[in-house]
């Protein structure tokens, strides 16, 4: 189990953890957050264990008065964090009842929810004495700042070129395009492309890479890391396709709930739906297309070729091949069980329907999705490769794997 100052993981897309507070205690329970008002009294956030499951599933709210007394406010929604002041009032963050997988709200000391019915997904809150909170939430591609009073402050497009890549002034960047389609039901939908370098009329080979979460999403920035992502493969002359599918976040709660019980479905019809136009718009040469992915999204990379012989290439990172094992081994069970807990949802079942080549590549120490994930995989569909990175959990911090994983990767889509 990691520690609460290691980097966990929500669904399967990578968070900072908040470190947990020192000389706070509530007995019995697990201190994970709190909130300090100006006058010394905490707003405490405590979970049922150490473990972040069962902790996240039963988590309370407390109100420590400057002289020690505790006032317990009552369990909370799962996954319940950010907790702040507004006045003497405490507000927080936590999952959206009644599904796990139903994406955050804004609740208030007495576990109503604020923003029930925002098309949008709260972020995080962030507390401002004197004022009300301000929300950071995600909306689309973009991301929004608000107080919880309704106050406007500012809508935030990507940037070209972060603050944190400056010395990367002069290079050429695949030039990004945001993406409005619709799915076949008509929900709509969006995403973004990026070009290869310097070349702007296709049809081009094309990477599908599905972001992690599900609960995440693709935003307009720069989409340069250590996942081969898309300013990678722009530099090898490969278009990518970044879609954002029902079950994410930016769109609020019901599209993010929609996949809740039915993973891999409407979800591979939205990415599905969003390749086909860029085929028909003459970017995509339908003969040339590959798909990755991590965590979540290397279960989709694994999951689309079980649903289609399209893909010429997949990449499988960190991914999620057998839904019942995984709630039985992985760290989020309870998670895991509201997105899918029967043998359809996993690639795995399928197995014999993958032609798609696959390079399978997993963290040995990744205690999210185990490596026998990864495994599993490899044993049923022969013809994969396996590339298992020694000390490694479910995100790779070692340099060296960094840059062996984008190396395999480019050599892969090399192929394309």
């Amino acid at each position: 189990m990691r520690e609460l100052t290691d980097e966990i993981t929500v669904g399967h897309s990578l968070l900072p953890a908040k470190p947990a507070p020192e000389g706070v205690s509530i007995p019995g329970r697990h201190v994970a957050e709190i909130a300090r008002h100006p006058d010394g009294r905490l707003a405490v956030i405590t979970w049922s264990s150490p473990k972040i499951d069962p902790g996240l599933l039963h988590p309370a709210l407390h109100v420590v008065a400057t002289d020690g007394t505790v006032t317990d406010l009552g369990a909370t929604p799962a996954d319940a964090g950010s907790p702040v002041w507004w006045g003497d009032e405490v507000c927080y963050l936590a999952l959206t009842p009644p599904h796990l997988q139903g994406g955050n709200a804004v609740f208030d000391q007495r576990h109503r929810n604020l923003t029930e019915g925002m098309p949008a997904c709260p972020v995080d809150l962030v507390q401002d004495d004197g004022a009300a909170p301000v929300l950071i939430v995600a909306t689309g591609l973009d991301t929004e700042f608000r107080r919880l009073d309704g106050t406007f402050l500012a809508h935030v497009r990507g940037s070209h070129l972060p603050p944190r890549y400056r010395d990367l002034d002069g290079i050429a960047w695949g030039t990004r395009e945001r993406l409005q389609y619709r799915a076949e039901d008509g929900l709509e939908l969006d995403g973004l492309l990026v070009l290869p370098v310097g070349q702007a009329d296709g049809p081009f080979p094309l990477v599908t890479i599905v972001h992690g979460g599900p609960y995440d999403r693709w935003t307009d920035d720069l989409q340069l890391h250590w996942v081969p992502s898309a300013q990678w493969l722009a530099h090898q002359g490969i278009a990518a396709f970044l879609p954002n599918p029902r079950g994410g976040q930016g769109r609020g709660h019901e599209f993010a709930a929609a996949v809740a019980g039915k993973v891999g479905r409407e979800e591979w019809h939205d990415i599905e739906a969003g390749i086909d136009l860029l085929v028909e718009r003459g970017v995509a040469d339908p003969d040339r297309l590959g798909i990755a992915g991590w965590s979540h999204g290397g279960f989709m990379a694994a999951w689309a070729p079980t649903r289609t012989d399209r893909f010429k290439v997949a990449l499988v990172g960190a991914g999620i091949s057998d839904w019942p094992r995984l709630i039985a081994t992985g760290e989020w069970g309870a998670f895991e069980a509201a997105l899918g807990d029967s043998p359809e949802h996993s690639p795995l079942t399928y197995a014999d329907r993958i032609r798609t080549e696959m390079l399978i590549v997993h963290g040995a120490e990744d205690t999210n999705v185990p490596v026998e994930q990864a495994v599993l995989l490899h044993d049923a569909v022969k013809h994969s490769e396996l590339v298992v990175y020694p000390g490694e959990g479910h995100s790779l911090r070692g340099r060296e794997h960094r840059l062996d994983l984008l190396n395999r990767a480019r050599r892969l889509f090399a192929k394309l």
